[in-house]
Parts: C-alpha cells; sequence; structure tokens
C-alpha cells in the first residue's frame, strides 16, 4: 500500500534533503553549456533541450552578476524558476563563478532542492488538522486511487470507518449513479495534472433520512518536483443552498405560470403542472362545488363533511408525468376525512401514511388502497385553498416511491406559498366566471330570445361570445315585422366588450326597434341613430366626469362607437332598401348559387354626427339568400379581414339543405376556433308575393265609392276562400276609405294583401289579411274619445278594436294607414 508523501512512480526519496540537486553550468552571458540530469528531473528539460539557451529564456533565471549583485562572489539565493509546463518553482539557487586570468568565464549553478516551508511538528499539527479537526470533508487517493487517508468530516458522510475505507477504491465502499463519473475525474486527473472543478451529486448519508447534495472536487497532489503522486477529493455538502434555489425557482416559476388565464379549471392545471414533479409526485385540486355553479363560498373554515368537486389532477409515475382526464368528478368527504380536517381547522397538514387519519381514511376504499399500493405513497401535504378570507377548496400534495425523500415542515411551508399564490388566481378565475355568466346572460337577454319568422322571409342566426378575458361584446341582430308585409333587417356592432358594451347594445337594439315602429326610410333610421348615440356618449361624459372617485386613465367606456346596417324588405315589391353606417357591406347569394358582396354606400359610423347616409335599393328574387354579419366573423388574428371576406364568399355559393345548416358550415369554416371577438350572422331567404296574393283599387273622392270599395272586397275575400274574415274587414274598408275621402287628398287606394302566413310560430295553419288605404295628405289620423252624441270619432276606434294590429306611416307622396287580422285555424277551416 502506498503512503502519504511517497512518489508511487519514481520511488524518490520523500525527505526534500535527500532530492537532487540540479548543475548547470552557463558562460557568461547566461547560454546554457552544460545541463545535469537532475536537472532535467527538476525542471522537465532534456540535456539536448537546454544546452545552447539562453537561461534566462530557458527557465526565466539570469546569472548572479547579471541579476544584480555586481560581483564575481558566490551567490546564495531563494529564486522562483519556471519548469517546462509553466510551473514556478521557488527554489534556493547557488551560484559559483568560473575565473581564468580574473576574467569571468562563467558559472556554475546550483538549483535546489525546494525548501519545505512546513516541517517537522509544523507539518504533523497542520495535518492532525485537516483530518481530524477541520469541517472539510477530504480524501487522498494514491495513483491506484485507493483510499490513503480520508477526513472525519468524510467519514461522516460516508459512515465507513477508516480501517474498512483505506486501501479500498471508491466503487467499493461508496454505491450510487454518481460514483464513476467521480472515478472518472479522478483518474483525469491523474493522466492529466489538471484539477477537475466540482460536479454534483446526490447521496443519503447514513446518519440523516433524506438526501443530501453534495459537491466534488479533484486535484492533483505533486511531489518537489512537480509530478502527481495521487488525488485529493474536497467534498462540500450544498444541500441547504439547493434547496433555497430550488424553493426560489419553484416559487418563480409559479408566479409565471399560474394564472395565465382566467379560466378556472386551466388555472388549477396549471398549479398542478407547476407542483408535478418538481415538488411533489402527486397533485390534485378539489374546489367547492357550490362554487362551479356560481355561489359565493362562505367565510372562514368549513366544519363538518363536505363535498368538492375535482378539476385538476397530475402524476408522475416511472419517469413520465400524466394529467389525468377527471372530468368534474366530485366526492363527499367525511368529517374524519384529512380533507375535510384540513377545510374545518383552515390549516395546512403534514401526514405519513401511516398516520391514523390517512390510514383510515385510506382503508375505507378500495380503489384508494390500490391507487397507494401501486404509487408507493408515503408522504402527504393537504393545504386549504384560501383567498380574500374564503375558503374555495383543498390541495393535495404527496410523495411516493419515486422521490424517497419524505414532507418535511420546511415542505409543507413551501407548499402553503405555492398554495397562497395560485389561490388568488383562482378566486379572480372564479369571480370573472361568476361575472361573465351574469354579463353573458345579461347579452343573451338584450338579444332576440326566439328569432322571429316574418311572413316575407325565413331567417336563420348565430351569435358568438368572444373567448378573451370578458366574453361579451356588442354585437347584435334583429328581424322586426313592419307594415304591409315588410320586414326590417338590423346588424349591429357596438365597439369594445363587457357589460358597457352589452347594455348600450341593448339600449340601441330598443331604439332600432322603436324607431322602425314609424316607418323610417334606412336612412332616416341611421339618422335618427346617429342622433341618439350623440346623446348616449354624452351623457356618459358628463357621468364619468362628475365621479370624483374615477381615475382618468382608467378606461371608463364613455364614448360610444357603433356600427349598423338597417334593411327594409318589401315582398310584394320584391325591393329591399339598405343603409350602413360603417358597418361590413352584406352579401348576397343569387339563385344560381353565385355569391357576392353588395355595393353599397358605406356611410360613416354611428356617433360622428354631420354625415350624410345613403340608402341602395336592389331586388331580392326568389331563392336568393342575404347574408348580414359582424366584423367579427370574417376578421381575426389568424387572418386578415380580406381572406375572411372571401372565405364567406365562397361558403355562401356552396349548396346546403337548409338555412340552419348554411348557418352552422358558415360558423364552422370562418370560425373554427373561439373567436377573438364576438361575432353574429343573420341568413335572409326572402319569400316574394305574387299578384295573386295582393289586390290594388284606385278609389274616387266620391263618398259612392266606399259601396263600391266595399263589394271589391268581398269579391276578393270570397277568390282568396276567406269569406269568414269578409263581415270584419267590410267594417274596416268601409271607415278607412270613408276617412280618406273625407279627410285626404287625391289620389286614394286601397290595397288588400294576404300572405302565406302570418305571426312568430311559422304556421302553415294561420294567415294574415291586411288592408291599407293610402292618400297624399301627410295628416296622420289619432285616436279620440267621442262623446254620448257625437256623430264622428269612432272609425279610428273601431278598426282598432276589431283588427290585431293598425298604424300609419309617412310614404314620399302621402301616408298610408294599415291595419292586419289574423286569422286563426278555426277562421280557416271553414274554407
Amino acid at each position: 500500500m502506498v503512503t502519504f508523501g511517497q512518489s508511487p512512480r519514481e520511488g524518490d526519496a520523500a525527505s526534500p534533503a535527500d532530492r537532487p540537486t540540479g548543475l548547470v553550468v552557463t558562460d557568461a552571458q547566461g547560454v546554457v553549456l552544460s545541463w545535469s540530469r537532475s536537472a532535467e528531473h527538476l525542471l522537465g528539460y532534456t540535456p539536448a533541450q537546454a544546452v545552447g539557451r539562453s537561461l534566462k529564456e530557458l527557465v526565466d533565471l539570469a546569472p548572479p552578476a547579471a541579476v544584480g549583485s555586481g560581483t564575481r562572489e558566490e551567490s546564495h539565493r531563494v529564486l522562483p524558476v519556471r519548469r517546462r509546463d509553466g510551473r514556478l518553482l521557488t527554489l534556493p539557487v547557488s551560484g559559483h563563478p568560473l575565473v581564468s586570468d580574473s576574467d569571468l568565464q562563467g558559472w556554475v549553478l546550483a538549483l535546489g532542492p525546494p525548501s519545505d516551508p512546513l516541517g517537522g511538528e509544523a507539518r504533523e499539527a497542520l495535518v492532525e488538522w485537516l483530518l481530524n479537526r477541520s469541517g472539510t470533508a477530504l480524501t487522498v487517493y494514491d495513483a491506484e486511487l485507493r483510499c490513503v487517508c480520508q477526513s472525519a468530516a468524510m467519514r461522516r458522510i460516508t459512515g465507513v470507518p477508516d480501517d474498512l475505507r483505506r486501501g479500498r477504491g471508491l466503487s467499493e465502499v461508496v454505491h450510487g449513479a454518481s460514483v464513476a463519473e467521480w472515478e472518472r475525474r479522478m483518474r483525469r486527473v491523474l493522466e492529466t495534472g489538471e484539477e477537475q472543478v466540482a460536479f454534483d451529486f446526490r447521496a443519503m448519508p447514513p446518519t440523516v433520512s433524506r438526501t443530501h447534495v453534495y459537491t466534488v472536487a479533484a486535484a492533483p497532489l505533486r511531489d518537489a518536483l512537480g509530478r502527481t503522486f495521487g488525488v485529493c477529493t474536497a467534498v462540500s455538502d450544498v444541500t441547504e443552498e439547493r434547496l433555497i434555489r430550488e424553493r426560489l425557482s419553484l416559487l418563480n416559476e409559479a408566479g409565471a405560470r399560474i394564472g395565465s388565464t382566467l379560466d378556472l379549471v386551466r388555472t388549477a392545471q396549471e398549479l398542478t403542472e407547476v407542483a408535478v414533479p418538481e415538488f411533489a409526485d402527486f397533485a390534485r385540486v378539489d374546489l367547492l362545488e357550490g362554487l362551479l355553479r356560481g355561489e359565493e363560498p362562505a367565510p372562514g373554515p368549513i366544519p363538518g363533511a363536505v363535498r368538492l368537486r375535482r378539476i385538476a389532477e397530475r402524476v408522475w409515475f416511472e419517469g413520465s408525468s400524466e394529467e389525468v382526464a377527471v372530468a368534474g368528478d366530485a366526492d363527499v368527504y367525511l368529517a374524519s376525512s384529512p380533507a375535510a380536517l384540513c377545510l374545518a381547522s383552515g390549516r395546512s397538514a403534514l401526514y405519513r401514511t401511516s398516520d391514523p387519519a390517512v390510514s383510515a381514511w385510506i382503508a375505507a376504499s378500495p380503489a384508494r388502497q390500490a391507487k397507494v399500493r401501486r404509487y408507493g405513497t408515503h408522504s402527504w401535504i393537504l393545504v386549504p385553498v384560501r383567498a380574500r378570507g374564503t375558503t374555495l377548496g383543498v390541495v393535495m400534495l404527496t410523495r411516493t416511491r419515486d422521490t424517497p425523500d419524505p414532507f418535511e415542515p420546511e415542505d409543507l411551508a413551501l407548499a402553503e406559498e405555492l398554495v397562497s399564490r395560485a389561490a388568488v388566481c383562482l378566486d379572480n378565475a372564479r369571480r370573472f366566471t361568476r361575472e361573465r355568466t351574469a354579463a353573458l346572460e345579461l347579452q343573451r337577454s338584450l338579444l332576440p330570445q326566439g328569432l322571429l319568422q316574418p311572413t316575407a322571409a325565413a331567417v336563420a342566426s348565430r351569435y358568438l361570445p368572444a373567448s378573451n378575458r370578458t366574453g361579451v361584446g356588442g354585437d347584435w341582430f334583429d328581424v322586426i315585422e313592419l307594415s304591409g308585409a315588410r320586414v326590417g333587417l338590423v346588424v349591429g356592432d357596438v365597439v369594445g366588450h363587457g357589460i358597457h358594451a352589452a347594455a348600450t347594445m341593448g339600449r340601441l337594439r330598443t331604439a332600432v326597434r322603436a324607431l322602425a315602429d314609424v316607418d323610417p326610410t334606412p336612412e332616416e333610421l341611421l339618422t335618427r341613430l346617429d342622433d341618439l348615440v350623440i346623446r348616449l356618449s354624452a351623457e356618459s361624459v358628463g357621468a364619468v366626469s362628475a365621479d370624483p372617485a374615477h381615475d382618468s386613465d382608467a378606461d371608463t367606456g364613455a364614448g360610444i362607437e357603433a356600427t349598423c346596417l338597417y334593411a327594409v324588405y318589401d315582398p310584394v315589391s320584391g325591393l329591399c332598401s339598405m343603409a350602413r353606417a360603417g358597418h361590413p357591406a352584406p352579401a348576397l347569394r343569387a339563385p344560381d348559387g353565385t355569391a357576392s358582396f353588395l355595393d353599397l354606400p358605406a356611410g360613416p359610423p354611428l356617433g360622428l354626427g354631420g354625415l350624410p347616409f345613403e340608402s341602395a335599393e336592389l331586388e331580392l328574387p326568389e331563392g336568393s339568400v342575404l347574408a348580414l354579419y359582424t366584423d367579427g366573423l370574417v376578421e381575426s388574428r389568424q387572418h386578415d379581414i380580406g381572406q375572411g371576406l372571401d372565405t364567406l364568399r365562397q361558403t355562401l355559393a356552396t349548396p346546403a339543405v337548409s338555412l340552419e345548416a348554411l348557418c352552422d358550415r358558415v360558423v364552422e369554416t370562418l370560425l373554427p376556433v373561439r373567436p377573438s371577438d364576438d361575432a353574429a350572422l343573420l341568413l335572409v331567404r326572402p319569400h316574394p308575393l305574387g299578384p295573386e296574393r295582393v289586390a290594388v283599387w284606385n278609389i274616387s273622392p266620391d263618398p259612392v265609392a266606399v259601396a263600391q270599395a266595399r263589394a271589391d272586397t268581398l269579391r276578393k275575400l270570397g277568390s282568396w276562400g276567406l269569406e269568414e274574415a269578409a263581415f270584419v274587414t267590410e267594417l274596416v274598408v268601409s271607415e278607412l276609405v270613408t276617412n280618406a275621402i273625407r279627410y285626404g287628398d287625391t289620389p286614394i287606394q286601397l290595397r288588400l294583401i294576404t300572405p302565406q302566413s302570418s305571426g312568430t310560430s311559422g304556421s302553415a295553419s294561420t294567415r294574415a289579411l291586411i288592408c291599407e288605404v293610402s292618400d297624399s295628405s301627410s295628416t296622420a289620423p289619432h285616436l279620440r274619445r267621442s262623446r254620448a252624441f257625437d256623430e264622428g270619432g269612432r272609425g279610428l276606434l273601431l278598426v282598432a278594436q276589431l283588427t290585431d294590429r293598425w298604424g300609419t306611416r309617412q310614404t314620399t307622396t302621402g301616408k298610408t294607414i294599415w291595419c292586419e287580422q289574423t286569422l286563426q285555424a278555426d277562421t280557416l277551416s271553414s274554407r
């Protein structure tokens, strides 16, 4: 066995006094003339390499006369001398001059051996301190990597006594995955003579119950001649430093990853992804079931049995991580279960599988028993999810056989910090889900609940809320029945998202319905709607400026921006008049299957004021489809609006079995994923009325023409098979024609219209009968209360009582008074 201080390669004596002295002869200028074998051993140069070269150039050493002695006498000094491998040796240098005839001919230099700064008792004291009292873990190996000695600190780490450690290799007494790498680095030190930087390995010392992290550095041991004869390794326990670093890294990752969305399930999944496998082998998030129904949790702890719904679970098993599909599984935790105890106390808990509370809970379920046996679960942490004074649920973390180290109290503190950060994000997601649900309910209540199916057209619609942080926008659409079997079509978009946009949308939709009731032209309706938006914007700005608590930098939504398109389709003429205020142009699918966008004047967005709107009129042939939409349908982050419009045109051109099927196809094609903006789509297939369903008579201003109008009406009703409606219709025609002759101006016209069906149900067993009387006077009639002996004033009252709806609309040439009867099944069955 090689002992400390003996060279296993050269067999040189251990004492410095027994080591050779290098002899060198130079001329007066310092050029080497002779170089001994001992000088070769000391400095690494062979005689052939040294002779003829300057001593200064060779080993960075000058002869005594050249280094400032100023004499030709002997010189004895301790000087640094550089070896061939570049290392500096501090050697005693003795110079003896060679003199001939009083002239200096050269020098004889004696180099070494190196002086020993520590000798005798000092060396022994140093060795004794390093090996027995120092906290540094050291091991000295010989050239065969056999242990020569180890320090007391190393003995405590390995747990191997000196008599079993000495003379053995590392792999004979220490086991683990890092041993081979450790030996490889020590062998590298012997081969190259270079120190190997520290590397990490993990091991469990015999005196502790958890894995420690160590760093190992290996350095060469050299003799006085610089030859490597062994290796010294130094081991440092960096467990605490690494744990602190890992915990800070875990908390930093939690802050960066948890809460990236306001989705409750996704936030819980992010918590499990951070915890597994860096901290635990299994993580599960259970929340109170009422939270998922939008209920507000009660403050404080939750005593007794509790029903929890699992929303996220992840497990690390046999080297791979797996997210378990929980699908909202719910379970009742009895009051004695660890989860219920945690929620009842409001404090975190650390368990071992053998603890009574855990073992009893596991024994109560064969499924739990099988899972614990499969994973080898040995350590548990349960942390209540608490935020803003309320308890939301509980997080369960476990370690299995894949992580032998059990949870310790410091791990419990880390788990509490981790869950507390996630709890705020979970509560934010819960609050957002509740508010978003309420906002969506508000928005749905403001949109048409059941889309009206007018007599003049078939309609189908779709509305998709945005998938952004609010999910509530200001898009809307509507279908409005107008007089004369006409139908009003509207689609609009309030810029922005949230409750403010939804509420503004509801106000504008109500305004459009109110304005449409007086039958303005499309451009007139948009002009009045523009005035309304300007007033609403001014009111919002005034309310915000009057609020002293308002933050001027916040997004108030005070300014209202909106777009709108309004169209009126007349099935009698087959014409559709439409105007738009900054809204995308509608698309039309012709009866031959081709689709194109209508050339419609754009008009300014609502709220600008002072700019005119223009309308255009076009024919909608039977079999065509008109598509009205908002920009959220054709514009997204994945493509620009031009590409979206082209896709819409191509999709509309494809055949479909129904309007509903075509609606589905458009949405699936243009919005394959949840949209970033809300989108609305309204498809309309017109039903023109042929001349056989419309009757028109020009009325003479002579009172005797009233009788002729009644007779013509009865004949037409007979040809339509509506004899049961003759009595009411005859009275209505008589009153309206009489009023037009008495109070109106010529020309006077009577028109009867009978569409196929009427009402919102679209049932084939109902039918509408419309009566219209037009004249050139712009004076609108009105109902008034007649006294008992008044001879007039009861005509319009009679019309209002006998019909379902009545009204008046202004035209470019005067006015039209109209009324409508809905003929039910019992009336039509007598035909």
